[in-house]
């Protein structure tokens, strides 16, 4: 099996979209920094997000049974690096940006490129993270031409050319 260090360095080189994911209920409102978030499939529409079980936020994600995925756009580095542990307390992360909600009651940024509002349908624990299956329940997006990703260990923006 290859050590930590080798697959670390080996998945620095695979490019993912920086997402901010959010959830609000009886646990409280928590968010945090991901990359890990992919489609899982089509019918019933669902993603996957991987978080870390040693958020102070994780308990939350657990009782409050519900998420969004709010794809970032390059215009909102600094709110990931917040999201990601530059705040500590989760009112400063929210009083950046503007937030509304969908049915489920997390928070959507209005920026984003895309978000997904979505109800956990079943966590797994994977080694040091759960991985948690979430069942989309609406999305919403913007016109924003521009997404945010991170690769090598460092974010990039991607930007839409329209064809001439």
């Amino acid at each position: 099996m290859v050590d930590q260090m080798r697959f670390r360095e080996a998945m620095s080189r695979l490019a993912a979209a920086v997402n901010i994911v959010t959830t609000d209920g009886a646990a409280g409102r928590h968010g945090f920094t991901a990359s890990a978030v992919c489609s899982v499939t089509a019918d019933p529409p669902t993603l996957l997000v991987c978080m870390n079980r040693s958020l102070r936020a994780y308990e939350s994600f657990a009782q409050n049974g519900v998420l969004a995925v709010n794809v970032l756009p390059g215009s909102d580095q600094d709110l990931s690096a917040l999201f990601a542990g530059g705040a500590r307390e989760m009112v400063e992360r929210f009083a950046s940006g503007k937030w509304r909600t969908l049915s489920t009651g997390s928070p959507i940024l209005e920026s984003a490129a895309v978000s997904f509002d979505c109800r956990i349908s079943e966590m797994k624990d994977v080694g040091s993270h759960a991985v948690l299956f979430c069942e989309v329940l609406d999305a919403a997006w913007s016109t924003v031409p521009e997404a945010l990703v991170y690769f090598r260990r460092g974010y990039h923006h991607l930007i839409d050319q329209p064809e001439a």
